[in-house]
């Protein structure tokens, strides 16, 4: 009996061994890994965005005084969080970090990276990189001359309404979105897109849209977008850190959907730089009438139809009458901005809800709750 269960196993690894092997590279990663991680950035290739200006965080006279409450508490325990840290009036007034991380460890942002490229897309436009967000698309890449593509315009990627064809899915291996992140020929997968509806007709969530984007600043700048954030945005505020971005091969393309790898700390500086209205020691980094636009409800473009919990790249809580933006990433990473408190809040982690209540994963307002208590 044993010989027999025995032949079997070696059977199925056999069979399991014929299918990987002619499985495309990006799906052989996808079994072998299988399931995307914050530590991810230690299995691809990366482009440091250097730290030329470091500068430490000032500590608040309330600094760490107050304790989270057990609820809350066990909430964060519950999705694995690995930091939560809260700047208040640029000063840092709150930080834990857990599961043997700390406030030198990096960790992949995954989509929160958007809301990092929509920024990138401002200091652009300022400098006259891009003439504006209605700027088409098929100025700066060829492959959306001819066709529907060629009546997409900068604005429809900033708010998810390209109407390109995509399949944003995370679990299957042989997903397109799969594909961009283990993959190794981005500008490929841009170049071979196809539109499946018509541009500026609705939201929808897709990550290419994004990667469409850095091309465009890729091509506007002549720069790849980690050497442009580095000049123009992580010198300027003072990042603590050297930050990675993770690319689909040696001297590539940046994973520009995601794969932004930095700490809690300088991700509260990011968070800061919107509280500030795109602002850092009195330089304008960012536009503030880009921030404004940004940071508010999107109207799609040519319509009054509005996308009540996005913007250009940032999500927007409505919480209490309140409107929060933010920038959110799959595994619960989460750079809120708390205007009426004049605060920034970092979340970290390796999980996050799978419930939704209105566009946003349940866990967001958790966290939310836990900082307007700790501010109290």
């Amino acid at each position: 009996m044993l010989k027999k269960i025995g032949g079997y196993t070696i059977l199925v690894v056999i069979f399991l061994g014929i299918i990987y092997f002619f499985l495309p590279n990006y799906a052989q990663k996808a079994f072998l890994h299988l399931t995307a991680d914050i530590d991810d950035y230690k299995i691809f290739e990366n482009r440091t965005i250097a730290a030329s200006n470091p500068k430490e965080w000032k500590l608040s006279p309330q600094y760490n005084q107050y304790e989270m409450g057990q609820t809350y508490q066990d909430e964060l325990d519950s999705y694995e969080t690995t930091a939560f840290l809260i700047v208040k009036d640029t000063a840092l007034y709150y930080q834990q970090y857990f599961l043997g991380y700390d406030q030198n460890e990096i960790s992949n942002s995954f989509s929160a990276a958007k809301s990092i490229v929509s920024l990138l897309v401002g200091i652009a436009i300022e400098e006259g990189k891009i003439e504006s967000v209605f700027q088409p698309v098929s100025d700066f890449l060829d492959s959306f001359q001819e066709g529907e593509k060629s009546k997409i315009v900068i604005k429809d990627l900033l708010t998810m309404s390209s109407g390109i064809e995509w399949d944003e899915a995370y679990i299957s291996p042989f997903s397109k979105t799969t594909d961009a992140y283990y993959g190794d020929d981005l500008k490929k997968i841009v170049n071979d897109l196809e539109v499946s509806d018509a541009p500026a007709k609705e939201f929808a969530y897709k990550s290419i849209n994004t990667q469409i984007l850095a091309e465009i600043l890729e091509s506007a700048t002549g720069q790849s977008i980690s050497d442009y954030a580095a000049n123009r945005f992580w010198r300027k505020i003072g990042a603590e850190y050297d930050a990675l971005w993770s690319l689909d091969k040696v001297g590539g393309m940046e994973k520009a959907f995601c794969c932004f790898n930095s700490t809690a700390r300088d991700f509260a500086r990011i968070g800061q730089l919107v509280l500030n209205n795109g602002s850092w020691n009195d330089e304008q980094v960012v536009p503030a009438d880009y921030i404004e636009m940004a940071t508010k409800p999107a109207q799609l473009t040519g319509s009054e139809k509005s996308i009540p919990h996005y913007g250009y790249q940032w999500w927007i809580l409505n919480y209490k009458g309140k409107q929060i933006p933010y920038a959110r990433g799959i595994l619960g990473q989460y750079i809120f901005v708390l205007r009426d408190e004049n605060a920034v809040v970092v979340r970290l982690g390796k999980s996050r809800s799978k419930l939704y209540t209105d566009e946003h994963p349940n866990d967001v307002y958790v966290y939310v709750e836990a900082a307007y208590e700790l501010l109290k």
